[in-house]
Formats: C-alpha cells, structure tokens, sequence
C-alpha cells in the first residue's frame, strides 16, 4: 500500500477559529485548515471522525455504495439494470470478467484504506484532547470505522496490508479480522470507562450508538473469525431496542437510493427469490414486504424498499435480527443445536412492531430436521432475508460453503475480488490475483 497522504474534503471547509488571529497579518486561507491544525485540537480530531463517517456512506465511491453493490452482484442478489453501468456489469459477470481495473472493486479497497489511515491519524492523536467524555466519543467513532475497514477488506479480499506506507506487506484476511476485533475491544474498554458526552455527540451527527455498534461489530468479527463464545457474548450485549445509522439529507443523499433505486437505471434486487436456490426460498416470508416495493408483478419487475427507497433514509450499521442469528449460527457450530433453534426462532417469531426497524418474519418457527447441517442452512437462508443489501452476502456464501464459482448450481461468481491496479502498480508486495 503507497503511502497515503489523501485527506477528506472537509479540510478545505473546516474552519479552526482559534488557529487564526485577528490582529496579525496572515495571508492563509481562513476557510482552510492544515493538517497539524486539525490532528491537534478537539474541533479539529471532532471533524475528521465526521469526514470519515461521510467518506464511508456517501456517494458512488464510497464503501457502503460499493460493498452492497459488489456482493449484491456476486452472488447474485441484484439484477443490473443498464449494463452502460459498467463497472455494475464486470462485478455482475464476475469470474474472469471482473478485472483489477473494475471501480467497484477498487472503491472498497482505496477507500477503506483511506478511512482506516484517517481513523488512525484520530487514534494516535486522541489523547491530547483534555475533555474524557469528548476523548472517549473520538476513540469510539474512529474505532469503529477503522474495524469496518479492515472487517470490509476481509470479505473480499485474501490478504490485505495493515501498515500504511511504501511496499507494505500484505497479511491474511485473518489478521486484518483479529485487528478489527483488538480494535473494538480496546475501544469497549474506554466507553465503558467514560461514556461518549453530550458535547461531542452535539457535534456530529450522533446517529451511532457508540457502545452498542462497538459490542455489535465484535459480535460480527468474532464470528467470521469462528471464535464462537466472543460472538455470542457480544451479540446478547447489544441492546436490540437502539438504533445505529448512517444518515442523509438533501446534499448528502442515500447512495444506494441516489444512484440506484430512485433512478431506477443502475440495479434492483433480481427478485422476490433473492437470487437463492429453490431449496431455500421463502415465498411468503414477510419480510420481503419490508424490503420490496411491487411494480410491475406481471413482469417481475421489483424495486428495493426498506432503507434504499428515498434520498434521505437512514441505512443501519447492523439490524437488530443479525445478532440473533450471530447467536445461532454461533450456538449452531459449537453443536448446542436447541440453543441454535432458539436464537433461529426469535427471529422467525419477530412481528414488525417487534424490530426497531420494522423488519418482521412472523413465522411459526423453525420445524426442519435438528441437525447442524439443516439449521445452518436455515441461518443462511435468514441473513438473507433479514440482511437483504446489506454488504454481507459473499462473506456468508462463503462461510456457509455454499456452491461457489464453476461449482454445479453455483451461488457466486468470485470468492474473493482481484487487487486494484492502484495497489499492484505502487506496492511491490502485492500477492498474485486469485483465480476467482
């Protein structure tokens, strides 16, 4: 990885009063901030940590654009409306098609990189804010977005570098996991010390729930890792009544709404199937109501709904149903089964006045065989359902050993994503494509 020295477009408008005096001769841009200026005061680390969330949610390159748009297309969730989209089109066909060139795939890895070396630059210069509560909101929202980074490049690449610098050494997506978890724990540590204050969330958007997304995203790491006890523990700590949100408005829109399913020009859920085999559909399953707006049922036209049918909707960091399921896919492979149907069943019971979000299935509950093999399959099959756009499906096709690519009845296109031209032709150490 080429060292970064990229900066979120906020510096330019960023103004630090009190690095300015009115009574001397100064021929700086006022409306600019410099780097030392913003790494060492509390305005200065507040605004970054906005940037940062801002580079993670918004726009066409950002990674929550990209990671839905990317594992939507590779196992087969979303159809592409206009192939002129094209790289939408490359991720789409995947396999050899999809070349280190492709947008998509580059946007997550550039852009997660940029979000971990700011929330890092955060980090290493927290401590010089003298005010604890605000400290401690710092540490937690960089936290958290430096675990998404580096929890977003392991699902879809095999190695990732987790250095900033020139030449970097890439180190298994294992690793990359294990900083995300030791990231977020040393973060619990310090919010349960000293709680996010009032005065720093005043200054940002305050839509994140410090404590609950921290014990949620360990929940999330912890179980891609296999280290089954830490993602049960974790996930019964979230606090399945609080809300954790990336939030738009009128100038900073909705990604996937803005670019995708307003327009109605870029990509739809393929269908009411999800793209799954027959063998795991859920026709009647109420939470396609939540996640689908009918158009054209003759057709089989279907435009997305639930967080992705206006410019200004919230998106989660997490649903509350994905806790749950953590819990039971968890409980599942340590082979305590009941304890899996369990976990399996609050979700199934759960009405729409039941999820903070409204998401509700309503079922009678899980009645297939109680084995491990039959209930991890029915956990699969709920993520999907449950987390529809969320970013997490190849992940899960992976993790559940789905058919992958060239398999009979394959469910994916690519296992993992080819390392953007950008890293290769900067960075030495860049380990061969994968095949698929």
């Amino acid at each position: 990885m080429r060292t970064i020295k990229k900066y979120t477009a906020f510096f330019a408008v960023l103004i630090l009063a009190h690095a300015f005096s009115a009574c001397e001769k100064d021929f700086t841009n006022p409306g600019a901030a410099t780097e030392t200026q913003v790494l060492n005061s509390a305005d200065g680390l507040i605004g970054l940590t906005v940037g940062i969330q801002k580079r993670w949610s918004v726009g066409r390159q950002s990674p929550l654009y990209a990671t839905v748009a990317g594992s939507g297309f590779s196992t087969f969730e979303l159809r592409l409306i206009n192939p002129g989209n094209l790289a939408e089109n490359e991720v789409a066909i995947g396999k050899g098609t999809l070349l280190p060139s492709n947008g998509i795939t580059a946007n997550i890895w550039e852009e997660c990189l940029l979000v971990r070396n700011e929330s890092d630059k955060v980090l290493a210069n927290a401590s010089k804010v003298p005010d604890a509560g605000v400290r401690s909101g710092l540490i937690a929202m960089a936290s958290i977005f430096k675990a998404l980074a580096n929890g977003t490049l392991a699902q879809f690449y095999e190695q990732i570098p987790l250095e900033t610098g020139d030449n970097a050494r890439f180190s298994p997506r294992t690793e990359a996991l294990q900083d995300a978890v030791a990231t977020l724990e040393a973060a619990k540590a310090v919010v349960t010390a000293t709680p996010v204050s009032a005065a720093f969330k005043a200054k940002t958007p305050a839509s994140i729930d410090a404590l609950n997304t921290i014990n949620a995203l360990l929940a999330r790491y912890n179980n891609m890792l296999g280290n089954h006890d830490a993602a049960i523990s974790a996930a019964g700590a979230v606090d399945l009544s609080s809300k954790s949100t990336f939030v738009f408005d009128a100038v900073n829109t909705n990604p996937i709404a803005f670019v995708s399913i307003l327009t109605n020009n870029v990509y739809q859920p393929v269908d009411l199937t999800l793209g799954l085999p027959p063998a795991l559909q859920r026709v009647n399953d109420l939470r396609l109501e939540f996640y689908f707006e009918d158009l054209m049922p003759m057709n089989n036209d279907f435009r997305a709904a639930g967080f992705f049918n206006s410019a200004t909707a919230a998106i989660p960091v997490y649903v509350p149903g994905e806790m749950l399921l953590i819990r039971a896919e968890a409980y599942a492979r340590k082979d305590m089964l009941n304890e899996a149907k369990t976990e399996l069943d609050k979700v199934l019971h759960k009405e729409d006045s039941d999820d903070v979000f409204g998401i509700g299935a309503d079922d009678t509950g899980y009645s297939g065989p109680l084995t491990k093999e039959a209930i991890l399959e029915a956990i699969y099959t709920n993520r999907c359902y449950e987390m529809m756009m969320s970013g997490m499906r190849l992940e899960d096709s992976r993790r559940f050993g789905r058919p992958g690519p060239n398999e009979p009845n394959e469910e994916r296109n690519r296992n993992f994503y080819p390392y953007p031209n950008s890293e290769r032709n900067n960075n030495v150490n860049t380990p061969p494509d994968p095949t698929i």
